[in-house]
């Protein structure tokens, strides 16, 4: 264990002592408890991983030990120690992704925006299939998709769609999606067979409570308007279509999936509560001097982060230098090994910065 971390644990076990030392108190405030009672599972989990590290790493050293004394038993005894340093280093990483703060925000639900971007009709269609990618996975996870707003292109593609994913860890799960899905194929509307680049944003935020956000109904104008589209369910002869101006900070908003305007205002506020809380945690990092964001966890919506490859059925994360031959399957939602992969380095990033 390299020196950090056992002076990293040496807080941990001097501020579990101080929250048991609370928590022992005679008069103790019932909301505080509870939060007492949170940090104290989170420090033992921690202390108790490392515990488990030191006698592992023990036992291998003495069993080393007796293998050299005890000549009829060595084989055994080098049996021992190798179970003993395998157990060490798996409890080890354990140990060392338990260390890293869990970010609060990974156990909400998750707001999805995903545009098209360079590419014309076929970025619309491309948008279209990452919007599909994205419900699969939900589909795949026990987690609920809730139609938000959309703009559908022509040719059965969307310019723009917004959707939610309701559940325990949908923003944990999809924060990893934010930025450019690059594809390369040829499109349908191709005649000579030629492979075109296309590309299409996502922005993933993690979809917050009013009390979470500071918003002032009076410093948000409210319009309404006739829904438009290429034609569908989503057009109607009422101004049922909302836009919100948050004037403080020029965000704008709009919702006309729904036919009701009332459904449609409380999804725009929903929407600009969660571009609102996002603004503000961006305000807070940037003030945060010397700290260096990895590519992993800030997920830009300039940065290129994926590009799937029909020709040769690949796919790429350029985050974490991975490709997976196996296209098919991560568009029908299979995107546990890039997601596991992107927590590893994400994790990995964060202990160096602690």
């Amino acid at each position: 264990m390299d020196e950090k971390l056992a002076v990293r644990l040496k807080h941990l076990e001097a501020e579990l002592a101080d929250v048991e030392s609370q928590l022992a108190a005679a008069e103790l405030d019932p909301s505080r408890y509870a939060e007492l009672g949170r940090r104290h599972s989170e420090l033992r989990t921690v202390l108790d991983l490392a515990d488990r590290w030191r006698a592992a790493t023990t036992e291998a050293i003495e069993a080393t030990e007796l293998a050299a004394t005890d000549q009829d038993m060595e084989g055994d005894f080098l049996s021992l120690a190798e179970e003993r340093r395998t157990e060490a280093g798996r409890v080890f990483e354990e140990l060392r992704t338990a260390l890293v703060p869990a970010d609060p925000n990974d156990e909400k639900d998750a707001i999805v925006e995903i545009r098209a971007g360079t590419g014309g009709d076929e970025a619309a269609l491309w948008a279209g299939d990452v919007l599909r990618m994205i419900e699969r996975s939900s589909e795949r996870h026990g987690l609920r998709v809730e139609a938000m707003d959309a703009a559908p292109s022509e040719l059965g593609g969307f310019s723009k769609v917004i959707i939610a994913v309701k559940g325990r860890g949908a923003y944990g799960r999809y924060k990893y999606e934010a930025g450019v899905h690059r594809v390369q194929r040829v499109p349908k509307t191709e005649s000579q067979g030629r492979i075109h680049t296309s590309t299409a944003t996502v922005a993933v935020l993690p979809e917050v409570e009013e009390v979470e956000v500071d918003l002032d109904p009076s410093d948000v104008r409210v319009d309404v308007f006739r829904s438009s589209g290429p034609g569908g369910q989503s057009v109607n002869t009422t101004d049922s279509a909302v836009r919100l101006t948050h004037e403080p900070t020029g965000i704008v908003v709009t919702c006309q999936d729904e036919k009701s305007q009332l459904q449609n205002k409380e999804k725009a506020f929903r929407i600009l509560r969660a571009r609102l809380f996002r603004r503000e945690q961006e305000r807070r990092q940037e003030e945060m001097a010397g700290v260096r964001r990895s590519m992993v966890k800030s997920g830009e919506r300039s940065e290129k982060i994926r590009t799937y490859n029909y020709k040769e059925g690949r796919v790429t994360d350029h985050r974490i230098e991975t490709t997976l031959y196996r296209l098919d399957a991560i568009l029908d939602g299979d995107l546990d090994e890039f997601v596991d992969r992107l927590r590893a380095a994400d994790a990995a990033t964060a202990l160096e910065e602690l």
